[in-house]
């Protein structure tokens, strides 16, 4: 059984990462939880013991320009698919956190199942420590954002700067925060409230 979650739905910049695990139902890993609920020493802790002592694991991304083509939910659900593929083991069933895959096995969908699936949390952590450490990667590069420290969320720092810079190459241009901050935006916005205004 192969536990299934995603980091990064909401964030403004960057991949939604995926993760997939199939944890050694004889080797118990103590304090796995929802990732959301564990401080990142945990966290990195945690995560350095599941790819030690899982079964199998795996991560996978999809980028801003995927997402922004396809929307959020669906960027998501291919990120998990592709996890669930790229494991060294093929899985009889999956759980996965809330949403439903295009896997031709059995799976099932839990709500808040990072709280209720230790299978599931154990995919939530890889994927929130891979996802955080490619934000620490990115902050040098895009140093505006502060990004090391919000993650690419919508904290105060992150839309003044997106006010004042606009966006990157790498934020998410179909989010509304970062779609308002885009040069011409303010322009565009005044015209569509125009009668019969709209333009491409």
């Amino acid at each position: 059984m192969a536990g299934v979650d995603e980091a990064g739905r909401g964030s403004l910049f960057g991949p939604v990462v995926a993760a997939a695990v199939v944890l050694h139902p004889e080797d118990r890993i103590r304090g796995l939880n929802d990732s959301k609920l564990l401080d990142t020493p945990t966290r990195e802790r945690l995560d350095r013991e599941i790819r030690a002592r899982a079964l199998a694991w795996a991560v996978a991304a999809e980028d801003a320009a995927a997402i922004d083509a396809v929307n959020i939910l669906q960027a998501s659900r291919r990120a998990m698919l592709a996890a669930v593929i790229a494991l060294a083991r093929r899985p009889d069933c999956l759980l996965v956190d809330a949403v439903a895959l295009d896997w031709p096995g059995e799976q099932r969908a839990l709500i808040h199942g990072d709280a209720r699936s230790i299978s599931i949390a154990a995919a939530s952590i890889l994927a929130k420590v891979h996802r955080d450490a490619l934000m620490r990667a990115w902050d040098p590069v895009f140093p505006a954002y502060r990004l090391a420290g919000n993650k690419g969320y919508s904290s105060p720092e992150h839309l003044a700067a997106l006010r004042r810079h606009g966006p990157s190459p790498l934020h998410r241009r179909s989010y509304a925060p970062v779609a308002a901050a885009a040069p011409g935006a303010a322009c565009q916005l005044a015209f569509d409230q125009l009668p019969g205004g709209t333009a491409k």
